[in-house]
């Protein structure tokens, strides 16, 4: 059975990344931005089996709809998503 303090921690942790996606709702384009950085830290922690993956805000990306996503003691990725911000292509990064 779980504990109260856990099943507390999950609910909270639910309703921060509910919010995230409330406070931009009547704004399809950013809607689709956040939804792809999560979809994009989705995919490449599951590739990498790398915990505290996070979206790189140093190194400036033009095109829409890719993000660069850094992972500990690795080489960053290249995430491609489509416009609804679902991750469809990771790429390791050769360059750094």
């Amino acid at each position: 059975m779980p504990s109260p303090l856990r099943a507390a921690l999950v609910f909270s942790v639910l309703g921060v990344a509910a919010c995230d996606e409330l406070a931009v709702a009547n704004d399809p384009v950013a809607l689709a931005e956040l939804r792809g950085q999560k979809s994009c830290i989705s995919a490449v922690t599951s590739q990498t089996g790398a915990e505290k993956v996070v979206i790189n805000t140093t190194i400036p990306v033009i095109e829409t709809n890719r993000f660069i996503v850094d992972v500990p003691g690795a080489k960053p990725w290249t995430c491609v998503t489509d416009d609804k911000g679902v991750a469809i292509e990771i790429v390791e990064r050769r360059n750094g």
